[in-house]
C-alpha cells in the first residue's frame, strides 16, 4: 500500500474517532510520560485509560486485548501500593533493578504460557479473526505490566513488543487513533528504557 493511501487511511479513521476513544489516548501517553519518570501519577490515569479501553476493546472483538486491559487495571492498583511504599528514611522502598538469569528465564516462560494459554482460547471458543497477533500483543503486555509493577529495568522491552504487534493489530480493526497512541508508545517506550537505565545506574 502506498503511503499517500495509508495517509488516507489514518485520516478517515481520525475523523471516525470516538470521544471515548480519544479520552483513553490521551490518558494512556499521560500515563506512559509518567511511567518514564518514575511517577507513580503512572497508575491513577493508567486506570482511566484501561478501563476504557476494556470497553473498546471488546467491542473491536480483540477479546485477548479487552482482557490484557481488565489484568492492568488490576495491576495498576498492585504497582500503585507496591510503588506507595517507603523506607523509615522517606525514600522509595521499590528501586529500579536488572533482571537475573532466573528473573529472564521466569519472566520467558510466564510470556510463553499466556501467548499459548489465550490464542488457544481465541482461536477455539471466540470468533477473533487475529488470535495468534492478539494473543502475541496480550502477552508481551501481561509481562510488561507484570515487570513494571517490580520496576524492573526489562519492562520497557516487553513493552515494546507489545507495541510493534499492537500499532497493525489496531489499524486493521478501524480504531487508526489507537493504532497511533501505540506509534506513540513505542517512541516512549525506547525513551523510557534509555531513562530508566540511566537513573538505575544513577
Amino acid at each position: 500500500m502506498l503511503t499517500s493511501d495509508l495517509a488516507q487511511l489514518f485520516l478517515e479513521g481520525l475523523q471516525q474517532t470516538s470521544l471515548l476513544e480519544f479520552i483513553a489516548v490521551v490518558f494512556g501517553v499521560i500515563s506512559v510520560l509518567f511511567s518514564r519518570q518514575e511517577n507513580i501519577w503512572v497508575y491513577p490515569t493508567g486506570l482511566v485509560n484501561t478501563v476504557l479501553f476494556i470497553y473498546l476493546s471488546a467491542t473491536a472483538g480483540l477479546y485477548a486485548e479487552a482482557g490484557v486491559n481488565f489484568y492492568y487495571t488490576v495491576m495498576s492498583v498492585v504497582g500503585w501500593v507496591n510503588w506507595a511504599k517507603k523506607k523509615p528514611d522517606g525514600h522509595p522502598q521499590l528501586l529500579i533493578t536488572r533482571s537475573n538469569t532466573r528473573e529472564w528465564a521466569v519472566a520467558l516462560l510466564f510470556f510463553a504460557a499466556w501467548w499459548a494459554g489465550l490464542y488457544g482460547v481465541l482461536d477455539r471458543w471466540t470468533n477473533s479473526t487475529v488470535p495468534a497477533a492478539d494473543s502475541f500483543a496480550a502477552a508481551t503486555a501481561y509481562t510488561g505490566m507484570w515487570l513494571m509493577t517490580r520496576k524492573k529495568l526489562e519492562n520497557w522491552l516487553w513493552w515494546i513488543a507489545t507495541n510493534l504487534a499492537a500499532i497493525p493489530l489496531y489499524f486493521s480493526k478501524g480504531l487508526v487513533f489507537t493504532s497511533f497512541q501505540y506509534l506513540i508508545f513505542l517512541v516512549l517506550a525506547v525513551l523510557g528504557y534509555v531513562e530508566w537505565r540511566r537513573r538505575m545506574t544513577r
